[in-house]
């Protein structure tokens, strides 16, 4: 026997507009999409049905696992932990991130993260998560052992994203050496003399992996069918070697001209959510808001705050001309989902997955106040 739900009297985000009525559902998928009030089903009175949100990038899970330095707590739990707060921020889908190739800033042995994304698939499995989770593999392409944690997640069904990240100074999110002294040296407490050689040996190392091993690893991808991203590209030259390895994503580029570029390439530009909520870019570069407001912004990522998700959306459509909620609710659902090609949701229309969520908002910071994932309340 099929299982239907009705949720009624909602203002129901679509992608281009905003209609009040209902939505049916039957067997974890959207049926029917009606306007008009309605006696049947659940009584939204008004708030907001949207799409469950997708989250491409997050380093959320990091917190919850290794919560002090040095410091690991059970994996499970921590991936519990991590899920229950991500849930009840509306997502519904989350890439989880983890690193690869060694980065002090991590402190993560070589296999951790390979056990990390054991558990997370045991945890799936075993139906301890509320969203679903897949993974996105930072790739530190600098790093010598980036190739060798790469080739722990050979042929992962879980991974469908993998992004190219260069943290050397001198060049993309660290263009000064006063970014790179501010988050680096004094962040882990270094002297003069150890940071002089940090940032020798880090020089050094993308000088000499860097451009092979994003060649490798994109070359891998594209034979898998995996999403790649680039990380924090400031020059044109940085767009023309995005084109080149295949990108789909650009994450969180740096400069106004390398967003553009990418945009016009076809390429979903993405930015941090906590820069919308904030108004600015924690390490000085260019504002999301800056991008949303020339028309280069495609898609938003949590990044490190999970709310952010749902709050950002309503501050651009609150705040920049142009951009409605539906418009703002793409950049957190349809659009991510389609740049993995994940085409079975994102939206609310008839056949697609019912991964949904009640929004409150009179005004201020928004409300999750039920979450479904493929119909089933989650939240």
């Amino acid at each position: 026997m099929s299982k239907e739900t009705v949720f009624s009297n909602a203002r129901i985000v679509l992608e281009e507009e905003i209609v009040s009525g209902s939505v049916l559902v039957r067997d974890g998928k959207i049926a029917d999409i009606s306007t008009g009030s309605s006696h049947v089903g659940e009584d939204f009175e008004g708030d907001y049905l949207i799409p469950g949100l997708v989250e491409l990038h997050t380093d959320h899970l990091e917190g919850h696992y290794s919560p002090r330095p040095g410091l690991r707590w059970h994996k499970t739990a921590a991936i519990q932990a991590h899920d229950a707060q991500i849930v009840t921020s509306g997502i519904t889908t989350v890439f989880d991130c983890l690193r690869m190739g060694a980065d002090e800033d991590g402190g993560f042995e070589h296999g951790e993260m390979r056990e990390m994304a054991d558990a997370i698939q045991q945890a799936e499995q075993e139906g301890r998560l509320r969203a679903e989770h897949l993974i996105h593999l930072r790739c530190e392409v600098s790093a010598d052992n980036v190739l060798q944690h790469f080739a722990d997640f050979e042929n992962d069904p879980y991974v469908r994203l993998v992004s190219l990240m260069d943290h050397a100074p001198g060049q993309r999110q660290f263009q000064t050496m006063d970014q790179y002294i501010f988050y680096y040296q004094k962040k882990r407490g270094l002297s003069d003399a150890e940071f002089a050689k940090f940032v020798d040996r880090r020089v050094s190392e993308s000088e000499r992996n860097s451009t092979p091993h994003r060649l490798a690893i994109a070359k891998v991808c594209a034979e898998r069918g995996i999403t790649v991203a680039s990380h924090d590209d400031a020059t044109l030259a940085h767009v023309d070697e995005a084109i080149e390895n295949g990108v789909r994503l650009a994450e969180f580029p740096t400069s106004f001209d390398a967003a553009k570029a990418s945009h016009g390439h076809g390429m979903s530009v993405l930015m941090g959510a906590p820069n919308v909520v904030r108004g600015k870019s924690h390490s000085g570069n260019i504002a999301a808001r800056d991008l949303a407001e020339r028309g280069v912004l495609d898609v938003l990522s949590s990044d490190y705050v999970p709310l952010s998700l749902l709050y950002a959306p309503f501050i651009l459509a609150d705040e920049v001309e142009g951009i409605t909620l539906p418009k703002a609710i793409a950049m957190v659902t349809s659009t991510p989902a389609r740049t993995v090609s994940l085409n079975d949701r994102g939206r609310i229309a008839q056949g697609l997955r019912a991964d949904l969520v009640r929004v409150h908002r009179d005004h201020g910071v928004p409300v999750s106040r039920s979450v479904w994932r493929e119909g089933r309340r989650v939240a």
